[in-house]
């Protein structure tokens, strides 16, 4: 079998610990002796501090914090609301005295001071001002931070005529501002119903609601329903449709913000403890439009849930469940356009296979279809997707990931007919890519692992972690690799 050239790329992104944003910081609240909760003793003493005090402690942080965050008294505005209901006469303070307090109830989070990895990487959709023979290029990251939680961040790049990359400088991290959607209560309904609460209760809820409805909708609902019924079937049911409702959300971005400053942060209950290994593809519908969805792993620091994220423009982000029994496990890719009129994506169900699945709403998976199984010492462990499958004339491009001994994580490719993606018509003996000696050692050693690659002229560019800490690129000549496939 033809042996196929890979060239590693010169530039490594490594995780920045400087990369911060700011979250709400809420000490445990036990009530004290005089009958206080700690948050409330914890405001009583920042009223009690003399003026000058306090004025001096708010310019000193100003000067601390000010080159750090792109509006601080904003973040010092967030953490007073948080806790405003908890202090006397709040709208009565002065401005200062209200970001003073809110400045004690917020802290710095560092996004990336574990990890930048994972990558997945999408032609931009905007390539004005690119020069000829160049892509503009959206490179997508776990970025993994304290705790262990993992939020989707952002690069832009240029790819150059020989695949080369160079990123912009990334700018001040920023977080969107969340809203709930419109729910759909068909939808809504076939959702409760594949989680086991699609009983009378369920039905009498959705039947206060029209077609269409927003969570203030639900919530009213809800409220109706919880004054009529006092039982722990009622409260398990309120907990169930809000919490489907609070995992479906949309993220807005300022305009003027760049593309590298926006940050996903997990914003709903399924994903409290991370948003994993974002998958990113450019679809492209029968009319020609485009827009981009990606599937990445919720997880909520029990269980894992695959999700949906819909975007046109980098800028507003849709973010929902994904649907069906099929709709399980890690690693789901879905296809750049429809297949013979359904949307396709590729799973791994079992944990260790890949699957084909096919729908007419790419929000639903019903039905998944085995076609590959570890077949190479390499492979034996388990394989999956290495992101969204590249439309060639020679059929669907898969880069795969493959686990064999050790817990060596390699890179593979296979080859799927075009018309009927259920056929494997290629498949590397060997692997595609390994670990190199720079590369073994990391948070989890002896692994590479893509969510995402593409073709630009006549190569493939494959941007891939290193053993869950940093992120890198690889590229191997088209033809080549096809040639080993076919």
């Amino acid at each position: 079998m033809p042996s196929v050239p890979i060239t590693r790329s010169h530039v490594e992104l490594l995780p920045d610990p400087r990369r911060l944003i700011t979250k709400p910081y809420l000490p445990a609240d036990p009530v004290s002796a005089e009958g206080r909760t700690r948050i409330e003793q914890m405001i009583q003493r920042i009223l009690a501090l003399p003026s000058n005090e306090s004025e001096d402690t708010l310019e000193q942080l100003r000067k601390t914090f000010g080159q750090r965050h792109l509006d601080l008294d904003e973040v010092f505005i967030r953490g007073f609301s948080a806790v405003a209901h908890a202090v006397p006469d709040a709208a009565g303070l002065s401005g200062d005295l209200q970001r003073l307090i809110g400045a004690y109830f917020a802290h710095e989070y560092s996004l990336e001071s574990a990890a930048l990895t994972n990558p997945s990487i999408v032609e931009a959709p905007d390539q004005t001002g690119v020069a000829d023979g160049s892509l503009r290029v959206i490179v997508s990251f776990r970025a993994i931070g304290e705790g262990h939680v993992s939020s989707i961040e952002f690069r832009t790049g240029v790819l150059g005529p020989e695949g080369e990359i160079e990123f912009a400088t990334a700018g001040v991290p920023v977080i969107g501002n969340r809203r709930s959607p419109e729910f759909d209560k068909e939808l809504f309904g076939a959702k409760l119903e594949e989680l086991g609460a699609g009983d009378g209760l369920v039905a009498q809820t959705l039947g206060r609601l029209g077609d269409k409805f927003t969570m203030a909708h639900l919530d009213a609902s809800l409220a109706e329903l919880g004054r009529t019924e006092a039982s722990h079937e009622v409260q398990h049911v309120l907990q169930v449709m809000h919490w489907l409702a609070s995992s479906n959300y949309e993220l807005t971005f300022p305009p003027h913000s760049e593309v590298s400053q926006r940050v996903l942060y997990p914003s709903g209950p399924t994903e409290s403890q991370g948003m994993e290994d974002a998958r990113w593809v450019r679809f492209v519908e029968a009319d020609g439009s485009v827009l981009y969805y990606a599937t990445y792993t919720a997880f909520d620091g029990f269980s894992i849930l695959p999700q949906l994220i819909e975007t046109v423009d980098f800028e507003t982000f849709r973010i929902a469940t994904l649907n069906g029994p099929a709709a399980r496990n890690k690693g789901i890719a879905i296809f750049p356009r429809r297949v013979a009129g359904a949307y396709a994506a590729l799973a791994r169900c079992d944990g260790e296979s890949n699957y084909l699945m096919l729908s007419e709403n790419v929000r639903f998976w019903h039905d998944a279809e085995r076609i590959q199984l570890p077949a190479r010492p390499w492979e034996l462990m388990q394989i999956g997707n290495g992101g969204a499958p590249i439309e060639t004339e020679a059929g669907w491009l898969v880069i795969t990931h493959a686990v064999g001994p050790m817990r060596q994580y390699s890179l593979g490719a296979i080859l799927l007919d075009i018309d009927d993606p259920r056929l494997v018509i290629g498949h590397l003996r060997e692997p595609l890519l390994v670990p190199d000696e720079s590369e073994r050692d990391g948070y989890v050693p002896n692994v590479v692992y893509s969510c995402g690659s593409l073709i630009h002229g006549d190569r493939l560019v494959i941007a891939y972690g290193a053993s869950d800490t940093s992120t890198t690129f690889a590229t191997a000549p088209v033809d080549a690799l096809l040639a080993a496939l076919t």
